[in-house]
């Protein structure tokens, strides 16, 4: 178990990729906090995580507000003492041409992708540096490095987290932190799952692995990033997409 005694703390974790990167935690030993805008579905994983035999935490967390990330995070200590790893997961879509895209469209995926990643960032940051050691993991995606048609917002978002990736690791690596980021692809989740049929097999047709990925397969590549066989690797963006890129 290369993570006994450690805590993770996943935002966005209620669902999709962040669900399948707690329990991925979990089964290698880790006590996880389960923070995410929905309390309500947070439960039912902290209540999974628990059936595993690991400590767990549901917490609600609104990553866009700095003060409630803040006192959150003053809580979760309160319990937990420590905060090992660090999952920014937390996101959103808003889909929309560049020419019918609202203000509110375009600020409010910036405010949760990127000043969310920030956020969380900068608090728990503070606790890794008193620590002298930690690992932050940012979800990225690889629309952040190819963009994509309608996602103006998102492309941009995500492009960010990969430039403050590696500012923040040029930042703490001082204090034995490491910041890397994940570049999925096309991974099957609840969300990508509504999309047309027609959508879903035309971007399958430029998958060189001819399959779609799976939350597991993110998971995997956070259980190396946080372990110590990625402690010489700091500022890099793993992409996992099949060979899309």
């Amino acid at each position: 178990m290369r993570f006994k005694d450690k805590v993770a703390l996943v935002t966005g974790s209620a669902q999709g990729i962040g669900r399948g990167i707690s329990l991925a935690f979990a089964g290698e030993g880790a006590d996880i906090i389960v923070a995410d805008v929905n309390l309500k579905e947070a439960e039912k994983v902290r209540r999974e995580i628990k059936a595993l035999g690991r400590q767990a935490e549901a917490v609600e967390l609104d990553v866009t507000d700095l003060s409630k990330v803040q006192d959150t995070l003053n809580k979760i200590l309160d319990k937990f003492k420590k905060i090992d790893i660090l999952v920014n997961n937390a996101g959103i879509t808003r889909d929309n041409l560049i020419l019918r895209m609202s203000e509110a469209e375009w600020a409010g995926v910036l405010k949760v992708n990127l000043t969310g990643t920030f956020n969380c960032t900068k608090a728990v940051s503070r606790v890794m540096l008193k620590q002298k050691s930690g690992k932050i993991i940012n979800i990225a995606s690889i629309i952040g490095i190819i963009g994509n048609i309608g996602q103006a917002n998102y492309s941009a978002s995500k492009a960010g987290i990969i430039a403050l990736t590696k500012t923040t690791a040029k930042e703490l690596a001082s204090r034995n932190i490491n910041v890397n980021a994940i570049a999925p692809g096309f991974i099957k989740t609840q969300m990508t799952e509504k999309l047309p049929e027609e959508i879903k097999a035309k971007m399958l047709a430029e998958i060189p692995l001819a399959r779609f990925g799976n939350p597991q397969d993110i998971a995997n590549t956070c259980l190396f990033l946080a372990s110590e066989e990625s402690s010489y690797i700091t500022g890099q963006t793993i992409v996992v997409d099949g060979g899309m890129v």
